[in-house]
């Protein structure tokens, strides 16, 4: 008696993968099987979806254009979103936010001195100051 189903070949899907992406500030990898074939767009997507689904910490949203997905083993920059994820032959991977363009500080307090510059005036000096002494 047969008891189980003899898998069908499964030719024109390509090869599967377990890969693990690390998130900085979260307590464990997110591991999900992903074609070989596919984007690094796609992988940052599915990622991102089941950390949100999982309710994990800190939020991060759901932009994939705010994400870089790194690979620490190969020690080259971020991954391009047009290569496939198979292409470097890594499993192990790290997902990180991009770096966000900082405004000088400078700029933004110097504009806010000199709007306050002539509010701090001595008025109350023009009055006389009267105290009385009982």
């Amino acid at each position: 008696m047969l008891l189980y189903k003899q898998k069908k070949n499964q030719g024109p899907k390509g090869k599967r993968l377990l890969i693990s992406i690390n998130v900085l500030g979260s307590a464990g990898p997110i591991r999900f099987v992903v074609n070989e074939e596919e984007l690094v767009t796609a992988v940052i997507d599915t990622a991102l979806k089941s950390y949100a689904r999982e309710g994990r910490l800190p939020v991060l949203g759901s932009d994939i254009n705010d994400f870089l997905l790194y690979c620490p083993y190969v020690g080259q920059g971020a991954l391009s979103p047009w290569d496939t994820i198979g292409s470097l032959g890594a499993r192990n991977f790290m997902l990180c936010k991009k770096p966000q363009h900082v405004k000088e500080a400078g700029d933004e307090r110097s504009a806010a001195t000199l709007s306050r510059k002539g509010n701090g005036s001595w008025k109350f000096l023009q009055y006389p100051l009267v105290v009385a002494l009982l």
